[in-house]
């Protein structure tokens, strides 16, 4: 972990290296840029830090692949009470983020790029929810809202229970990008009042979207030169396998 101030060339230079590889991914496969940065952010500075250096970038990604599109209405109507659980759950979780022991929490973090990582490979099919949809949706809101807020990542369960619901890929991609834009303003506000997101690291972080949208431009271009399924393989075997390298590293 780096010791240096943040302002540092050194850590400048990992933060926008983090970011442009980040945007790379993000440009390429559609997603990927919060669970990258967040990844080697906590990797290199510790996860507080990796929260809140991530913010700017990924809101500011989130929010145009949340808002353009035809199905926000609809997106919203379906949504609105596990967006609103998940708002919640960020804000009491977040008191862990600010007390807890950060190598336990990191832990967690880890284990949940594990899962993301490997169940993203096998690809499994969940059945929709149906009539279950009244509870679980507020279900799967408290729990991904909950791990949110004391990892800062926003994939699991959220996004398998995305894929459930049986909407068009291009609704699902905006749908994604809806709950990763409420959970990034969220967490925001939750670290924010809880004293965890100094100057510093806000103004890192908005300096942080110039690395993040020159990396969407770069994969955006060379995304017809390559292989997008041999891509997100890779993607998330690199995703599973930092998750494991950060619990191997959070608990030694």
């Amino acid at each position: 972990m780096l010791e240096s101030s943040l302002w540092s060339p050194e850590s400048i230079a990992v933060i926008s290296a983090v970011l442009l590889l980040a945007g790379f991914v993000k440009g390429v496969v559609g997603l990927g840029l919060p669970t990258v940065s967040l990844g080697l952010l906590t990797a290199f500075f510790g996860l507080k830090a990796a929260i809140a250096l991530m913010l700017v970038p990924s809101f500011a990604t989130n929010v145009v692949q949340g808002v353009i599109g035809g199905a926000l209405g609809e997106i919203l109507r379906r949504l609105w009470f596990l967006l609103a659980i998940a708002c919640i759950a960020i804000w009491l979780s977040s008191a862990l983020l600010a007390g807890a022991d950060t190598a336990i929490l990191s832990a967690v973090l880890g284990l949940s790029l594990c899962l993301y990582g490997g169940l993203s490979l096998t690809r499994p099919q969940v059945p929709e929810p149906g009539r279950k949809e009244i509870w679980l949706s507020p279900l799967i809101g408290a729990i991904n809202g909950g791990l949110t807020g004391i990892t800062g990542s926003f994939v699991v369960p959220g996004v398998l229970y995305l894929q459930a619901l049986g909407w068009p890929r291009d609704v699902f991609v905006q749908a994604m990008g809806v709950l990763f834009t409420v959970s990034t303003v969220a967490l925001a506000a939750a670290m924010s009042g809880r004293g965890l997101l100094p100057a510093e690291l806000g103004l890192l972080s908005l300096v942080g979207l110039v690395p993040a949208f020159l990396g969407m431009y770069i994969g955006l271009k060379v995304r017809k030169r390559l292989s997008e399924d041999r891509f997100r393989q890779v993607f998330f075997i690199s995703v599973a396998v930092l998750g494991l390298y950060i619990i191997a590293r959070s608990l030694i």
